[in-house]
């Protein structure tokens, strides 16, 4: 759609006074998680969103070309359930219709920490478990059917009109007869991931390039599905066996997820130096060898459902946009274009789903006057820090890692949360801050809380479980032994 603005531009009667006033339009670039979330958040405050996607979109849940790590694991924490259905309320119940499943924690989680086996205590938090497909379809068939809404056909956003001031739209190359057109919008919002351009954008409009960040634990994945075994209860808890980052050898990882249609989605993960293999045979050989090889039993006897997919785009990367001086109106940057992470620790999607609610907030807030989308870029900006720092002070202690190194602060804090996760498996004000943060749900601050703290100084009352909190009929129908 193209804004006219010569008098004769399409209009709206307002909501408030019943007059007419011209037709408010914002354009989504990304049709991907964070871009079909922002169309909601927008689709409250302006008369028309326009979302411009660079593929096709697949009608089910299908894969999606452009998905970062597609097929491997990944989590939707408790945090970022909270965040989507605040925008598209019944969310949860349309993923567990689908095929999703809502798993506790600690309840449903079978976790091996560098510290030890977590125990599996009553419920605080949890995570929806499904295919990455099956969790971005869900949520754009819901977005979609707002009759605000529209999917542009097939284009790739190639600059940004307007000037340093406000930006005014941006131009659209057709990917089907690569012609150019303009979408003229009040509001713009780059939600077009890795690979966005909005640094490119800015300077083009006469502005800065923003400061970038960046470290890389070097970290591989290999993944692969697998039919469940039969006799294999339908509660089968999420497995997971991380890396010591203490160990002064590469982190390697191996992660067991039960997804729809009776599938485990097995996700296995080494830093530079220790990289599992693409290679089938070698997959289980991997699974079993990491710090307990519970994942690597589990899949021996199951039978493959496709083969041993690899990714290597996994490091930290951080564009700070909210610290330019200068910054236009009707533009902001959201999900992975701000900042990416080492998906291991799953808060990607959690992410951007804070960030369309701090859009959503900063429109209601402000509506359109000048400045508030530099409002809105430093909300975003704030709701990555959590996970930034919980990614990035994990993978800078790896050996070979490449970018900022730890610093004193930094270790001593890293030492502070190696006990309270040790802590946590024993007293619940230590388990509730560590899974409070974890899953996005609080700020990272409250890991240091005074009950949080006063917890973690008293330290764990028992010791550490040696094997994992599994029960025996779980071992006896794979024939195996805790």
């Amino acid at each position: 759609m193209t804004r006219l603005r010569n008098g004769n531009e399409p209009a709206a009667k307002d909501r408030d006074t019943g007059t007419m006033r011209p037709l408010t339009h914002a354009v989504v670039l990304g049709g991907g998680l964070a871009g079909t979330l922002a169309a909601a958040a927008l689709a409250d405050h302006v008369d028309k969103v326009t979302i411009v996607e660079r593929y096709h979109l697949p009608m089910g849940p299908g894969p999606r070309r452009g998905v970062p790590q597609a097929r491997h694991a990944h989590l939707m924490w408790s945090g970022g359930v909270r965040a989507i259905e605040s925008l598209l309320p019944g969310i949860t119940r349309r993923w567990i219709t689908a095929g999703a499943r809502k798993v506790g924690v600690p309840n449903e989680l079978v976790s091996l920490s560098a510290q030890g086996w977590m125990r599996r205590g009553p419920q605080m938090q949890f995570l929806i478990i499904c295919s990455r497909d099956l969790l971005d379809w869900v949520v754009r068939d819901q977005v979609l059917a707002n009759n605000r809404i529209t999917l542009a056909p097939p284009g790739r956003a190639v600059a940004l009109l307007g000037s340093a001031s406000r930006v005014t739209g941006v131009r659209v190359r057709n990917e089907q007869n690569d012609q150019e057109t303009q979408l003229h919008a009040d509001f713009v919002v780059d939600a077009t991931g890795r690979t966005s351009q909005a640094s490119q954008w800015l300077v083009s409009l006469g502005l800065t390039t923003p400061a970038e960040k960046t470290v890389d634990s070097g970290l591989t994945y290999a993944t692969r599905l697998f039919h469940v075994p039969k006799g294999t209860p339908t509660d089968f808890p999420l497995i997971n066996v991380q890396a010591d980052h203490r160990a002064a050898r590469p982190g390697q990882t191996a992660t067991l997820i039960p997804i729809e249609n009776h599938r485990w989605l097995v996700t296995l993960s080494g830093t530079r130096g220790g990289e599992p293999s693409t290679d089938a045979p070698r997959f289980v050989d991997f699974a079993r060898s990491v710090r307990h090889p519970i994942v690597g039993d589990l899949i021996a006897s199951a039978h493959p459902d496709g083969p041993v997919y690899g990714s290597h785009s996994t490091a930290n990367r951080r564009w700070y946009f909210e610290r330019l001086h200068q910054w236009p109106d009707g533009f902001i940057v959201i999900g992975d274009a701000v900042a990416t992470y080492n998906p291991i620790y799953g808060h990607g999607m959690s992410v951007a789903a804070h960030g369309a609610v701090a859009l959503h907030r900063g429109l209601a807030r402000h509506a359109m006057r000048p400045g508030t989308a530099r409002r809105i870029q430093r909300a975003i900006a704030s709701t990555t820090e959590g996970a930034w720092t919980t990614a990035t002070s994990q993978d800078m202690l790896y050996p070979l890692a490449v970018g900022a190194q730890p610093t004193v602060t930094a270790r001593l804090l890293q030492r502070y949360v190696d006990r309270l996760v040790k802590t946590a498996s024993d007293r619940p004000a230590a388990a509730e801050a560590l899974y409070s943060a974890f899953t996005l749900s609080k700020p990272m601050a409250h890991l240091v809380s005074p009950k949080a703290i006063l917890a973690t100084c008293l330290g764990p009352v028992r010791p550490t479980l040696s094997n994992p909190p599994l029960s025996g009929e779980y071992y006896s129908s794979r024939d195996l032994h805790p």
